[in-house]
């Protein structure tokens, strides 16, 4: 069973003999501090920050902050870390969810949110090349005059996008857009050793050698730094419709996505609201929506294709229980309507006040997703737990927030069985232990069940690239004593 707690001995007498020295660390932070003046932060406010974590896996702070500025710094630092064997944990907004900036051997944060520039927008070609710290935010504001549009969502507007590379980031869109992995070109990227690399070139498709930037999109850190990434574009649909939908009972709201998807309607996205969601999000957001399972869907297109694709879904969607749907169509209604939606995580965490909120979600294939909800639902209610769910169930995706008394050992426990249950019965649906928040340290224990013989595969590839294990320790990977499956 997963513990609740994720222990800074978790890999054993591996941390002891991985971790820097203090005389190593100390030449490493020396050095730098003339090289980069002003940049180099060692105060526990700022460490802290930089361990942050959204879920209950501890803070575990890093020793050293450093801020880099360019794809060159970064190089530097890493050689620097590399001759000294001191760990180097890639840091962009924080808002990650499993624990991926915990320094469990310690190390130095390297800070890539002043990279900030966006270095070249090919409109001809839909294509956009721009630093790791650039933020979804800034790309969206940048290109706003351009008719084109970026259009993975995950959410934090703040997110950078070197960091949802580094994750695999999706969201919202997915459903439509799909992921990092299909939206990201190439990538610049500073390896272990301090070389500088580009994964590919501009062009649309290669057969040309191995695919370095799939290989490092997801590896969240642990096999390279990404400092740059050339992005694909899209033109902004010439009609966009929002639609709130809700539904008699959420088996129904979950067939209707079924169908949709099996028929292959251009919906871009799809989003999945339980009533106890509902509840938060009305309260948080000021809306007044039915507390019903409800389906938020936006339809991009023209307007000839939109009218089609809804006339299609209203019917899917009547035979499966709808209430009724009630249309966004000017942007301000729209943007209220997906920023109430993103907002869910800081709403939800109102329902129990003073408890800790553990951030968690799994995806299944499609045909699955009614089975898997059906039986967490059940789950639940037989725990007694309070634990919304929302979810980008265009894809199979959802997520679950729990709230638990941190205080109560046995409130914990029991959490923790429960979220290996979730996790077990995505396995046995064929679905993944993650869609879209990563392993980090959080999801560790389920690396084995989930790629068996595989995961020998993957701790080879990160033997070969980064022999000396200074790039992101202790994350994706579980210790070599805990089997391969």
């Amino acid at each position: 069973m997963a513990q609740p707690e994720v222990s800074t001995a978790a890999e054993g007498d591996a941390v002891t003999r991985r971790k820097a020295t203090p005389q190593a660390l100390g030449s490493v932070l020396d050095s730098l501090r003339q090289h980069l003046p002003g940049r180099v932060e060692t105060g526990e406010a700022v460490r802290r920050q930089h361990g942050h974590t959204l879920t209950w896996v501890p803070n575990i702070p890093p020793d050293a902050v450093v801020f880099a500025e360019s794809t060159e710094e970064v190089a530097e630092i890493v050689r620097l870390c590399a001759r000294h064997g001191v760990p180097l944990i890639p840091y962009g907004a924080g808002t990650s969810l499993e624990g991926h900036l915990n320094a469990p051997l310690g190390g130095i944060s390297l800070d890539l949110s002043r990279m900030t520039r966006i270095l070249e927008v090919n409109d001809r070609d839909l294509d956009v090349t721009v630093e790791a710290g650039v933020t979804r935010e800034a790309l969206e504001s940048h290109l706003r005059d351009t008719g084109l549009f970026f259009p993975v969502d995950p959410g934090a507007r703040e997110a950078t996008l070197g960091g949802m590379a580094a994750t695999r980031a999706s969201g919202t869109t997915t459903v439509k857009y799909g992921s990092m992995r299909e939206n990201v070109l190439s990538l610049r990227a500073v390896m272990a050793d301090g070389r500088i690399i580009r994964t590919a070139r501009r062009a649309r498709k290669s057969a040309a050698g191995y695919d370095l930037t799939r290989l490092l999109v997801g590896s969240e850190g642990t096999l390279g730094i990404i400092t740059e990434l050339t992005l694909r574009l899209y033109g902004r649909p010439d009609a966009i419709l929002a639609a709130v939908c809700p539904f008699a009972a959420l088996d129904g709201a979950c067939n209707a996505v079924i169908q949709a998807i099996q028929l292959g309607l251009g919906v871009a996205r799809i989003e999945l609201l339980d009533p106890l969601s509902i509840r938060a999000v009305n309260a948080y957001s000021k809306l007044a929506l039915e507390e019903a399972p409800t389906l938020f869907l936006e339809f991009h297109g023209t307007k000839a294709a939109l009218d089609e694709q809804i006339t299609v879904f209203r019917e899917i969607a009547e035979a499966e229980g709808a209430l009724r749907f009630d249309w966004a169509a000017k942007p301000e209604e729209r943007s209220r309507l997906w920023r109430a939606r993103h907002d869910a995580f800081w709403a939800l965490g109102h329902l129990r006040p003073g408890a800790e909120a553990v951030v968690t979600d799994v995806c299944v294939p499609i045909s699955r997703l009614a089975d898997c909800v059906a039986e967490t639902e059940a789950d639940i209610a037989s725990e007694g737990f309070i634990a919304p769910l929302v979810g980008h169930v265009g894809d199979g995706n959802f997520h679950l927030v729990l709230l638990v008394d941190r205080k109560d050992s046995a409130e914990r426990a029991r959490a923790a069985a429960f979220l290996d249950r979730l996790v077990g019965r995505a396995l046995a649906m064929g679905g993944t232990a993650t869609g879209e928040h990563g392993i980090g340290m959080g999801k560790i224990a389920h690396m084995a069940a989930e790629h068996g013989p595989a995961l020998a595969v993957m701790r080879a590839i990160k033997q070969a690239l980064d022999p000396a294990g200074i790039l992101n320790p202790g994350k994706i990977l579980p210790p070599e004593d805990a089997g391969t499956g």
